[in-house]
């Protein structure tokens, strides 16, 4: 809250006056008790006397006498007392209408996920229904092969998506829980027996890689050309779809990475999901266009975020990663 003064150059002089200081003098004003106000405003008695002290010198003049029986108002106290109060209150609706409308955010939210939207994704937006369910929520499919386009269309408003993301024009959000990564082969294929692999036996398997246009470092993150030991990785069939990707690997054409809950989810007798061990983990963020976004995307993003770091895992479901 500022005060304005007239200056003697008949300008205006802007001095400010903290809050703190404001709701002090209300609440001891009402109990007329340092100890009491100090518990209500949850900071020590000295402190009450310090904030009070404070306000006092910015005024010029006494507002409470305090003796060792009694604290009362002094007859200026009582008229800004009488002058605070109205004010403050007025101040107070403010800030919480404005907090209300900022928290009322309607509209429709058009959400993008890869293959199909897994726990992660549900949980935020569960959370993001709970908090605003007046939104309307379309769920999009959005392909392997073009991770990027419909956010840059204007197809969908927000997406889940695997990272890395390094698109200028895009904003990467909060992120989900690092996953490790596993390798969908053949039932029939040699890897299919292994209870687990190193990353250096990917050179022993084609990979299967999303197609263009999907960005060349983001289709190398998923089916990485080389080993972190330098040997060469050759590369399966493209696909544009996780399903596409699946059949692919039941048929022996190559094998796909997946995250372990994508695995959990998409388990079947002719494909086997194989631990791997040393490659960086797998995550999924959300995304968005550029800039401050809507209110809509906002939320949104707080919503997963907060979804994100709360709360026991539940159990997975399909989703890409």
């Amino acid at each position: 809250m500022q005060e304005a003064e007239s200056d003697s150059g008949g300008g205006t002089r802007i001095r400010s006056l903290e809050m703190r200081e404001l709701e002090c003098f209300l609440v001891l004003a009402e109990e007329l008790h340092f100890g009491r106000a100090g518990e209500r405003l949850y900071v020590s008695q000295s402190r009450v006397s310090q904030l009070l002290r404070s306000l006092e010198n910015r005024i010029g003049a006494r507002l409470v006498e305090r003796t060792s029986r009694r604290v009362a108002l002094t007859a200026l106290g009582a008229r800004f007392l009488e002058q605070l109060r109205p004010a403050y209150g007025l101040l107070g609706d403010a800030v919480d209408e404005a907090r209300a409308a900022a928290r009322s955010v309607t509209g429709r939210l058009r959400l993008g996920f890869l293959g199909s939207a897994d726990r992660r994704t549900t949980a935020a937006l569960g959370l993001f229904h709970a908090r605003h369910p007046q939104v309307e929520t379309v769920i999009v499919e959005i392909t392997m092969a073009d991770p990027f386009g419909p956010l840059r269309r204007g197809e969908v408003d927000a997406a889940v998506l695997v990272l890395p993301v390094a698109e200028p024009d895009l904003l990467v959000g909060p992120g989900f829980a690092e996953q490790p990564w596993t390798l969908a082969v053949s039932s029939g294929h040699p890897l299919a027996a292994r209870s687990a692999l190193s990353a250096e036996d990917l050179a022993d398997c084609r990979l299967i890689a999303a197609a263009p246009p999907a960005p060349g470092y983001w289709r190398d993150h998923q089916a990485p050309p080389r080993t972190p030991g330098g040997r060469t990785i050759a590369r399966g069939p493209v696909v544009t779809t996780l399903q596409e990707g699946l059949a692919n690997a039941a048929a022996g054409r190559g094998g796909m990475l997946l995250c372990r809950p994508t695995a959990e989810a998409h388990a079947r007798a002719d494909i086997a999901f194989v631990p791997v061990d040393g490659l960086p983990l797998s995550q999924l963020a959300v995304v968005t266009g550029g800039g401050h976004g809507s209110a809509l995307q906002r939320a949104f993003v707080r919503a997963a975020a907060d979804s994100a770091g709360t709360g026991p895992p539940a159990p997975a479901v399909p989703g890409p990663c």
